[in-house]
Order: C-alpha cells, then structure tokens, then sequence
C-alpha cells in the first residue's frame, strides 16, 4: 500500500481507537504497520490460507490484532458494521492467465490464491469493494491495491458500490491504490434504506 493513500482515504483514523480490517491479510505485515503508524487501534485481520492466517497471529499478537479464518467479511465479528475506519485488502489481482508470467519470485513461492485474481484478475477487488459499505463507518474508507492498466474497472466497481473513489499511484514503487470513501451523507441515507 502506498503511504500517501491513507490520509486520502479517510480522516477517521487520526482518532485513538479506530477500527482496522485488513482483508486478504496473508503474514500480516499490512495490518502490523497499519498498527504502527496509527498507534492505537482496534485490529482485525482475515485469510483464506490456514499457513497464512497462522502467521498473521504470531505478527499481530503484539498489537493486539485478532486474526480470523474464513472468506473475506464472513469471519468477521457482526459488531463490526458500520464500524471500520480503515479497511485494506492486499486482495489477488493478476489475471489467470496472467499467473506464468509473475517473477519467479512470486509464481513459484506464493499460493495460487494469494495471486489468482479470476479472468480480469479483479474477482476478489470486486467482491471486497461490494462488500465496504456495509462494514464502513461514516467518513470510513476500503483501499485496495491493484495494477494501473486495471485501476479504472477498480475505480467504477468503487462507484457502483455508492463509494467516492480516488486513485494512489507511485511511479517509484510501482504501486497503484485504489480508494473508496463513504462519505456521511452517503452513509446517512444507505442506513435509511436498511
């Protein structure tokens, strides 16, 4: 994730306490710096992958992260919604048949789910950014990070879920962040409607 993007996504976290989701979570490491850059906060974490979320747990224990198993939002504690400040998901964004090519690095040491993002390679982007709103406080934001050439499908799937999305590009890093804001008005009127 690139530094630049959280203040951009929400300015819920500037106060002592906020809720913290990280999605897709693997070893972690996104919520742990999360926690340190923020300081104190409510830290909540999610895999798919038993080795990865069993790793999680020995990262995050030290900032009192939870860890959960499961998919996505369906481990996640119900008290949760429409709580979350600040959630980030390191989702899977490389196109299937995108997989061969990766680094050697990655194609040969990472689980094909921590890479397989379907035919497009935004299947799991979509389904956390159709799923924020719900979990999302007011003034909350999802940041997701995903490839330049893919960050307009992102951007539109942020729209569709009734999120103000704005994109966080480094050249430098080569990371492109793509960020969905609810704002409190938006978040006024989607609770009207539940």
């Amino acid at each position: 994730m690139i530094r630049g993007a959280l203040p951009a996504a929400t300015s819920a976290p500037a106060r002592p306490g906020a809720v913290v989701v990280d999605l897709c979570c693997g070893s972690g490491a996104v919520g742990a710096v999360l926690a340190a850059a923020l300081g104190q906060v409510e830290l909540y974490a999610v895999d798919l992958d038993p080795a990865a979320v069993r790793c999680a747990r020995r990262n995050l224990t030290a900032v009192g992260g939870q860890v959960y198993e499961g998919d996505l939002y369906e481990p996640l504690p119900a008290a949760l919604r429409g709580r979350v400040d600040v959630l980030v998901a390191n989702a899977p964004y490389v196109p299937t048949g995108a997989i061969g090519l990766q680094p050697p690095e990655a194609r040969l040491h990472e689980p094909r789910v921590a890479l397989d993002g379907g035919a497009d390679g935004l299947d799991v982007l979509r389904r956390v950014i159709a799923g924020a709103p719900r979990w999302l406080a007011p003034d909350g934001g999802v940041l997701v990070e995903t490839s330049e050439r893919q960050a307009q499908q992102a951007v539109e799937a942020v729209t569709q879920a009734g999120l103000i999305p704005q994109v966080a590009s480094s050249g430098e890093l080569g990371a492109t962040v793509v960020i969905g804001t609810r704002s409190r008005a938006r978040a006024a009127r989607g609770t009207s409607r539940r």
